[in-house]
């Protein structure tokens, strides 16, 4: 398989992009395997990948009824984070953040996973608080974490309602600059008539120019904001 580079896209622009070798196998099914996975989501082409990268079995089947990563993969909020207080939590996230940020040259394809930070937004003295608890326990199993002011998350996010009048007052908030998201490859399920609005519209500033998804997250820039809230 070719190797994917800047400089291999620019020399192919010269040709037409006609040098590329065809990335996915069509191969006739065997009558044994190594191990038959059963389910092509993210957990079971993870298997399959894990078991032959590093365990080195060769022959290896998964089977879908559907269509790969028709499941959670296209129905989650995309976010890529380990801002987590408890020790047990914050290393196994950890660990899978530190696989995300070299899967990319691993695998040879680009996963467009994008580190543009995440950051919870704090509504209340008593949920900054707990952020800043939190924040503590995270720099102290070595993840990097940052506890934002109202200035900050206002520098940072200007789009959203900093009035005193606002449903959900923005207090400040604690930010991961190493969170990240990545897209859903798969075509996300229409969200139910009957789920509240992600990110929920009484927190941005004006209803009509701000862009958001239904997925917890609001791009701006370089930083992403994941809404935590009960409604």
């Amino acid at each position: 398989m070719s190797r994917y580079s800047a400089w291999a896209v620019f020399r192919g622009g010269l040709t037409g992009q006609r040098h590329w070798r065809r990335v996915w196998r069509d191969p006739a099914p065997k009558r044994a395997y190594d191990a038959v996975i059963i389910g092509g989501g993210g957990h079971g082409l993870a298997t399959a990948y894990y078991l032959a990268a590093r365990h080195g079995l060769g022959q290896i089947a998964v089977c879908e009824k559907g269509w790969l990563g028709g499941g959670n993969v296209g129905r989650n909020t995309t976010i890529v984070r380990s801002n987590y207080m408890l020790a047990d939590n914050a290393h196994f996230y950890e660990h899978g953040l530190k696989l995300w940020e070299g899967l990319a040259q691993e695998l040879n394809y680009n996963v467009m996973f994008s580190q543009r930070g995440v950051i919870n937004l704090a509504h209340s003295d008593a949920q900054l608080d707990a952020f800043a608890r939190r924040g503590n326990a995270m720099r102290l199993n070595g993840i990097d974490a940052e506890l934002l002011d109202r200035g900050q998350v206002r520098a940072i996010l200007p789009m959203l309602d900093y009035s005193a009048t606002a449903r959900f007052p923005i207090m400040g908030g604690l930010r991961q600059p190493r969170g990240a998201r990545y897209p859903c490859f798969a075509v996300q399920a229409k969200t139910d008539e009957n789920q509240p609005d992600f990110p929920p519209k009484s927190l941005l500033k004006d209803k009509k120019e701000a862009e958001y998804q239904d997925q917890c997250w609001l791009a701006h820039g370089q930083q992403g904001v994941y809404f935590s809230y009960t409604r």
